[in-house]
């Protein structure tokens, strides 16, 4: 028998995984991250059924999980409550995408000018830890109450945490891989396409979803403060509910807000779990 005959037979089998199995392993990889999440809100809701059977306030005042329950199914079978809910997740997408843009562009200029890093690094960081609350009376002042004013604060809160997250990516960057890129041919445009922004991802997807939270925190502040007529939305159903001392439907807009806001979340946690698992950084078990 050949040489070549014997390595062929000796060569190891690699097993393609069938579609069947690879549904299986994807389904028990969404339970495995979904059931502790599960556990998390059937305990938050039975505390919350024990907080209003100890009878520590009046049920008009603290009404349990299931009056909520009723009260969201009923607000959600009006378009009022489509109609609200669209115009948050317009001014909260809208925001958010202004902030990306303003954040990468500043973000990537104060990682590669030593200047601007020492002038404006600070500032940004400064940006970042300050309440978006703080922001709404300047606001009010330059564009009145108004679609602009909510949007300026989403973008201030946001923006911040987008350019520190690829500031702190850029800076994590290996010297070789960058000079190794250089020797290559990668200059200018092409090196930050193809190099510095691929290699800081992994800390860009951290500082956008920190960026994520702090503009849905400043966006629900806006409506809170700036109420449109003919426009509803999350915060001004928020703020009617108090008006009118309406606990069920206050409680019921706070739950859906509390659920965008898992959502979100929860696509952020995949694709950088998808990130990292492409790169190697995660290993499933």
């Amino acid at each position: 028998m050949s040489a070549d005959v014997v390595e062929r037979a000796e060569a190891p089998v690699i097993e393609i995984p069938a579609p069947a199995a690879r549904a299986t392993e994807a389904t028990s990889r969404i339970w495995a991250a979904t059931w502790p999440k599960l556990v998390a809100v059937a305990m938050a809701i039975g505390i919350w059924q024990l907080v209003v059977l100890s009878g520590w306030k009046p049920v008009y005042v603290l009404p349990g999980p299931l009056d909520v329950w009723s009260e969201l199914t009923t607000e959600m079978g009006t378009p009022e409550f489509w109609s609200a809910l669209a115009t948050t997740m317009r001014r909260a997408v809208t925001g958010f995408a202004l902030a990306v843009v303003v954040g990468s562009v500043i973000g990537i200029a104060v990682a590669r000018i030593k200047v601007l890093r020492a002038g404006v690094g600070s500032l940004i960081t400064g940006l970042q830890t300050m309440p978006s609350i703080a922001w709404f009376p300047l606001a009010i002042l330059l564009f009145g109450l108004s679609e602009q004013a909510i949007l300026f604060v989403v973008v201030l809160g946001a923006a911040p945490s987008a350019a520190n997250g690829i500031i702190s990516g850029i800076d994590h960057i290996q010297p070789q891989l960058l000079r190794v890129a250089g020797t290559l041919g990668a200059h200018g445009w092409g090196l930050y396409r193809h190099i510095v922004v691929p290699a800081a991802l992994p800390s860009y997807v951290s500082g956008l979803k920190q960026g994520w939270a702090f503009a849905w925190r400043s966006l629900m502040a806006g409506e809170l403060l700036v109420i449109i007529a003919q426009r509803p939305s999350l915060g001004a159903n928020l703020s009617y509910a108090r008006e009118t001392a309406d606990a069920p439907r206050l409680l019921a807009t706070m739950v859906v807000i509390l659920m965008l806001g898992m959502v979100v979340d929860a696509v952020f946690s995949a694709a950088d779990a998808r990130m990292r698992r492409r790169r190697g950084l995660l290993v499933d078990r």
